[in-house]
């Protein structure tokens, strides 16, 4: 692969007019790229970001590598109408699309197109209208206009409300000089979306294990070259402040960084964080910016002006001009895995895009995922413990509520225990945070009389009351009609129940035990969407509420001052489902939520609540003893051939109708091939079998370790019944939701 054109298009110079063709890539699920006649004149390069016309329409593409198609006939092949003046994707971002599209046997160009995302930017950004002074008096000297004057004196650029903010006067005044021809107009660039960050804006607040950690990573940087660092620290042990370390050098060496976080629009105290240590935020890549900050950001990713960018998942794709260092924080969450169009994990790929390029990548966690464990262990990543919160911190202690021994008052869900740990810590003036992820007030809602549930028409799954809105609503397809009044099945009023708890049931109960504690509720549809839910947090870190209530959206990351006391309402929940990583999961969340507690050396305390105090993950997790738990956890995985012993790949078939996706199924099932330790189970119904209307059926491979999964998957497809009508076959390879 090279970035050479003359060497696998010809020399561009001497093309003769429309008798030669590139291969382009274009967004759209085809096997490969298509062929484009190049205009006489028009230099392309492989890389270069090109407008072609595809059918009626016009669409974006990227000039491929491939074979010259050799002389064309102009009537037969269709011309590339432009070439966008932005930089080509360089060879190795070529590689890691291409990688992608053969691991997750997705089209390229669907792969491609999460490269192009800001058509906008593209082409270079417009030039500013700058002013600059020429010198004079003005007919009349005020003090505002000797203000403007002083400022721009120093005979650089200004622009008109830069000025004026500068010298602290209304744009009127620049505006009167300007009239009386004392500035010129000139022309600047567009300004940075951010500043430039400093490496050596403050001197780093680390300390003894933060130290020997911090400089054990800068090894891997100074090194340079590809490695995979994880950094295994408990809640509050400074990983942060390690892994800025590695920006640092990274920055100091001229490279660009990535730093992945999982929930980005809700980590606003990282930003600020980030900004305290190096004197400017990051460039922010998530779905709830604005158009137009989104085209700067990758505009200014890929001509190097951007220096570091925090981002979600998606941010892995952006072309930077020269990519450093990648930073996966929180590594184990699942918010990294995007099951859309191209189903990828974004920790794994960003260990491919470091393997490509020839840089370190550096994954974070308190709780690090099994695979990630098992690949320190087998010394393929460098493991880096933090077993002690920074300075003068220590962990919550946890204890176990048995609610057998210790059950709620009827109609309750909070044990008497509880109720007295967030009495006590009320009356202290510190912060109790309740932990349930469930969001809504009840998961299920029925009749007392006849036994109807409220269902939603469209999915396999129950209509969830969301009392604050008045509304019961399907999570998974949005579906949501007015909380009814009567049995919709027999008439009757008022004998309508509610079954379970969500966070606003908690939050209701709190509020009978707790007239006057001030209470908030966090959850992922809170009204007001994320500019509400960063209020909210900035307000709990301030200590304007007494207790919170929130679904796993409290557990990423957040740094709460004042909370002594973190209680679990169901720390059963996530085991009561059979998914394999049932019991990693539980113990990574409740883990994650326990350690928001006492970060700051106040002493603190977590209580569980659960039906199961013998279960390995519950005492795991208030042994302290993680080491134990992730070894039986490995040892399980290993016995029955799971990741990352083994590998699995995830087929779904849905369609209008249940026959068609189960007959389409069952062809699939027939046509896969013989291969000696690779088998495939079902097909049956998907656990959720029907969403929006779509009857699902699921297909599960199940191979060893080095078994080449990807070509039997194309044995089985190519082979199998081909799609038709409504029917439509979903693949994920390295599947983490079994739903």
């Amino acid at each position: 692969m090279t970035d050479d054109s003359s060497d696998l298009f010809g020399p561009l110079s001497k093309a003769p007019a429309a008798t030669r063709a590139v291969p382009v890539l274009v967004p759209l699920p085809a096997p490969g790229p298509y062929s484009y006649a190049v205009p006489e004149g028009m230099a392309i390069e492989p890389g270069s970001v090109v407008q072609v016309p595809l059918g009626p329409r016009q669409v974006i593409g990227v000039v491929w590598e491939g074979p010259e198609d050799g002389k064309v006939d102009p009537k037969k092949i269709r011309p590339i109408e432009k070439v966008f003046d932005c930089p080509p994707l360089d060879a190795h971002m070529r590689s890691f699309v291409n990688w992608i599209a053969g691991y997750t046997l997705t089209p390229p160009g669907l792969v491609a197109r999460m490269a192009l995302r800001a058509p906008a930017a593209f082409d270079p950004e417009p030039m500013v209208e700058g002013l600059r002074f020429l010198g004079g008096a003005p007919e009349r000297l005020t003090p505002a206009r000797a203000r403007v004057m002083e400022m721009a004196q120093d005979g650089f650029s200004w622009t008109r409300s830069g000025l004026a903010h500068a010298a602290g006067v209304s744009l009127s005044v620049v505006d009167g000089l300007i009239k009386q021809g004392l500035f010129e107009t000139v022309f600047l660039p567009p300004p940075p979306v951010v500043a430039r960050p400093d490496p050596e804006f403050v001197e780093p607040r680390i300390e003894g294990p933060q130290k020997e950690a911090a400089a054990e990573i800068l090894e891997n940087v100074a090194a340079g070259g590809f490695s995979v660092a994880l950094i295994d620290g408990v809640t509050g042990s400074g990983k942060t402040e390690v892994y800025f370390e590695a920006v640092a050098e990274t920055l100091r060496r001229g490279k660009q960084v990535l730093i992945l976080l999982p929930e980005i629009a809700l980590t606003a105290a990282f930003l600020e964080r980030f900004q305290d240590r190096f004197g400017a935020k990051p460039a922010e890549w998530h779905s709830d910016l604005s158009p137009r900050i989104r085209e700067k950001v990758w505009r200014q990713a890929v001509t190097g002006e951007v220096r570091v960018v925090a981002g979600a998942r998606s941010a892995l794709f952006l072309p930077f001009e020269d990519l450093g260092l990648i930073i996966v924080d929180e590594e184990h969450d699942p918010a990294y895995k995007q099951e859309d169009r191209v189903y990828y994990n974004a920790r794994d790929m960003a260990v491919v895009r470091g393997r490509i390029t020839g840089f370190p990548v550096i994954l974070v966690s308190a709780t690090p995922s099994v695979e990630s464990q098992v690949n320190g262990q087998q010394g393929r990543y460098n493991t880096i413990h933090l077993p002690t919160r920074f300075g003068d911190a220590a962990l919550p202690d946890l204890h176990l509520i048995d609610m057998r021994r210790h059950p709620p008052q009827r109609g309750g869900f909070l044990s008497p225990v509880m109720l007295r740990a967030i009495d006590k810590t009320v009356k202290s003036g510190h912060q109790s945070l309740l932990f349930l992820n469930r969001r809504g007030y009840a998961p299920l809602t029925l009749c007392r009389v006849c036994g109807h549930r409220f269902q939603c028409p469209q999915c396999s799954s129950w209509l969830v009351e969301h009392r604050f809105r008045g509304q019961i609503q399907c999570h998974q397809c949005g579906y949501a009609e007015k909380t009814p009044d009567a049995c919709p099945e027999c008439g009757t009023l008022d004998h309508l129940v509610a079954c379970g708890p969500g966070v606003e049931r908690i939050a209701e109960e709190v509020e009978q035990h707790f007239p006057e504690a001030r209470t908030i509720v966090l959850s992922s549809d809170i009204a007001g969407g994320v500019k509400r839910l960063r209020l909210e947090l900035d307000a709990i870190a301030k200590g304007e509420a007494d207790i919170v209530i929130g679904t796993q959206l409290v557990a990423k990351g957040h740094n709460f001052p004042l909370m002594t006391l973190v209680g679990i309402i169901d720390a059963d929940l996530g085991l009561a489902n059979g998914d394999p990583r049932a019991a990693e999961r539980t113990f990574q969340l409740l883990s994650q939520v326990t350690g928001r507690a006492g970060r700051t050396g106040l002493k603190s305390h977590g209580l569980l609540q659960t039906y199961q105090p013998q279960h390995p993950v519950m005492q795991a997790i208030v042994s302290g003893d993680s080491g134990a738990f992730y070894d039986r956890e490995i040892f399980e995985r290993e016995k029955a051939v799971l990741p990352p012993f083994g590998r699995l790949a995830s087929i779904i078939v849905s369609a209008d109708t249940r026959q068609d996706a189960e007959t389409h199924a069952r062809g699939l099932r027939q046509a896969a091939p013989q291969v000696s330790g690779i088998s495939v189970l079902g097909p049956a119904e998907a656990p959720l079998a029907l969403i929006r209307g779509r009857h699902r059926f699921r297909l599960l491979v199940h191979g060893r370790r080095n078994s080449d999964i990807q070509s039997f998957l194309r044995d089985m497809l190519a082979n199998g019944p081909k799609e038709r009508g409504s029917v439509h076959t979903q693949l994920d390879v390295d599947p983490q939701s079994f739903l």
